[in-house]
């Protein structure tokens, strides 16, 4: 048991705790050594910075022991403590990290990651950080990133630029650098998994490393609800505009459930107008755009629309290889460039969906003990590709595509042409270019005996409308995540 215990551990632990901070946090780690001391163990971890082992061991490190005594059945003790500085520097990748230049907020994030990495080059030799070790000093921007609720790890450094996010990027650099002066409200939207959190996040973090005493909050709309719901039944509002009209910079998840909440509608609409009032900014992000929001109040929409509402996309495919290469590398195990060619060609969906793919491959490497080549990434990701295969081809997509639009079927193959047919078909022919294998000709064929040069046509068409349609692209959207299950 004890040779299992940490992996056993980790699993635990991966089931309780949101994907993200897992993966940030635990999943890295180097496998424990677990020592019997009598009628207890000890379970000794290395973590590679200052930075990063003191975040464990105030998030995690009760929780773990916690979980570690119950599957042991006895007393366990976590021991955290640094790795040799030789070790980190084995790592690969891990010079490339330091090597990234500091720019103005960009840089000054970039400092946060290098912190840990900074006190240990000071440092003595490493030494054990258990119980029974003094606890080194708590570093005063790990302390304020907990209690604004802001994850130092979702950093303008950690997220892989491209055209898909380029608009978002940049307005969101442009706050952090000037908040209140631009860009307000910034509302930002877009569906699961392409980002949209981590760029808030990104912008508490460097507008932090700026200016240390700035009053930041990140929260769900769920957490707003919550607030209002608390304070209604205690009567207390004075609190609740005492708690966010005081606020520097208010970053926002998922407004669109407050759909239906009047109460909290009219809380957010007193919020936000008091911090607009004392310039202080407020991020935004949602699964549509501002007036695509269903069952909110029109006074709030046109205020979510009256800074600047951007987009994010799903990752075009040669910003999923960047994603898939970079991530690679920060796990220690660079995927070759015609792997993840491959596997971004066949993980389309958005950038969650990718960063799964990635730890099917790398594990399936590991467990088999075989070098990472296409081969071995089509046998990790068999399920995934079989999925695909059977649930999107050209008929999916028509009948999908066809009940959206509420036309028939048969209008698909049909040489109808008024707008009510045209459009909805093009889209269909766009979708099979882009969710298939199919060729031009294939795909023409389908659509009843159509030229490739009719298919090439629509696929161009509605490729650049969905750049400047708003309405468009969110539809797009919705269709991709149905066909995608």
């Amino acid at each position: 048991m004890s040779a299992d215990l940490w992996q056993l551990g980790c699993e635990r632990l991966a089931a309780e705790l949101p994907e993200q901070q897992f993966n940030t946090w635990i999943r890295p780690l180097p496998p424990a050594e677990v020592a019997d001391a009598g009628e207890a163990s000890v379970v000794s971890v290395k973590v590679p910075n200052r930075f990063k082992l003191d975040w464990i061991r105030r998030q995690y490190g009760a929780r773990i022991e916690a979980l570690l005594t119950e599957l042991a059945g006895k007393p366990v003790r976590l021991e955290l403590a640094l790795s040799p500085r030789e070790a980190l520097l084995r790592v690969p990748g891990a010079a490339a990290h330091h090597q990234v230049p500091l720019r103005g907020a960009v840089g000054a994030v970039s400092a946060l990651h290098a912190l840990g990495d900074m006190a240990q080059r000071g440092a003595p030799a490493p030494a054990g950080t258990g119980r029974a070790a003094e606890a080194p000093a708590a570093h005063p921007l790990l302390d304020a990133a907990a209690r604004h609720r802001l994850n130092p790890a979702l950093t303008f450094d950690s997220l892989v630029p491209g055209r898909a996010n380029q608009m978002a990027r940049t307005a969101a650099l442009h706050v952090a650098g000037a908040p209140g002066v631009m860009y307000n409200p910034l509302f930002i939207y877009g569906g699961v998994g392409l980002g949209k959190t981590h760029l808030i996040h990104a912008v508490g973090n460097a507008l932090l490393r700026d200016k240390p005493d700035a009053r930041i909050a990140y929260l769900h709309a769920e957490q707003f609800i919550s607030d209002v719901v608390k304070n209604y039944q205690r009567k207390t509002f004075d609190e609740l505009k005492a708690k966010y009209h005081s606020l520097d910079l208010l970053l926002i998840d998922d407004v669109q459930f407050f759909a239906g909440k009047d109460r909290t509608q009219e809380e957010f609409f007193n919020a936000f107008e008091a911090l607009v009032a004392k310039k202080a900014h407020i991020i935004m992000t949602s699964d549509t755009y501002p007036k695509g929001l269903v069952d909110i109040d029109e006074r709030l929409t046109s205020r979510f629309d009256a800074g600047l509402t951007v987009a994010i996309e799903p990752p075009e495919l040669e910003m999923r290889v960047a994603i898939l290469m970079k991530k690679s590398e920060v796990e220690g195990t660079p995927m070759p460039e015609d792997v993840a060619f491959f596997v971004a060609k066949n993980v389309r969906a958005n950038v969650r969906e990718l960063e799964g793919a990635l730890r099917k491959v790398l594990a399936y490497s590991r467990f088999s003990q075989k070098d990472i080549n296409i081969t071995l990434a089509r046998e990790a990701l068999k399920d995934l590709l079989s999925i695909q295969n059977r649930q999107i081809g050209v008929e999916n997509i028509q009948k999908t595509v066809a009940d959206f639009y509420k036309i028939k079927v048969a209008d698909m193959y049909s040489k109808k042409r008024p707008a009510s047919i045209a459009k909805p078909r093009q889209i269909a022919m766009y979708l099979a270019k882009e969710l298939t294998q199919k060729s031009l000709p294939e795909i023409g064929e389908l659509f009843g005996g159509r030229d490739h040069t009719t298919v090439l046509h629509a696929v161009r068409k509605i490729g650049s409308d969905r750049q400047k349609n708003h309405e468009l692209n969110q539809q797009l959207h919705v269709l991709e995540q149905t066909l995608k299950g």
